[in-house]
């Protein structure tokens, strides 16, 4: 018997396009040795899953602002003052957002 330093074999199931789709992957990885990819993968590997609730959150709170940025320059074309409580709410949704933001973050990265 061949001396190997991988003594324990795992094994697995795929159906016939799972396999092609490991395939197309090797190849795209300029990888031929399916083994190696699969060691490769099982233990570097990552899974990416997204959650475009958040991201629909902060385009919407984005938009606010971007309304009241245009609200604003527009009172300020017309050489009218801006009032601070204009300010303050951009204050306001500017944290919302950070804070979208920071929540988004943390669930994608919590362990």
């Amino acid at each position: 018997m061949v001396n190997r330093t991988r003594e324990t074999q795992l094994k697995f199931r795929v159906n016939e396009e799972e396999k092609n789709f490991i395939d197309i992957k090797m190849k795209e990885a300029n990888i031929s040795n399916r083994e190696a990819y699969l060691r490769k993968m099982a233990i570097d590997g990552a899974i990416i899953t997204s959650n475009f609730e958040e991201t629909k959150k902060l385009i919407f709170e984005l938009n606010k602002i971007g309304t009241n940025i245009n609200q604003i320059a527009h009172i300020a074309n017309s050489n009218a003052d801006i009032g601070t409580e204009d300010i303050q709410e951009l204050k306001e949704m500017m944290k919302q957002i950070w804070q979208l933001q920071r929540s988004g973050l943390l669930e994608k990265h919590s362990i």
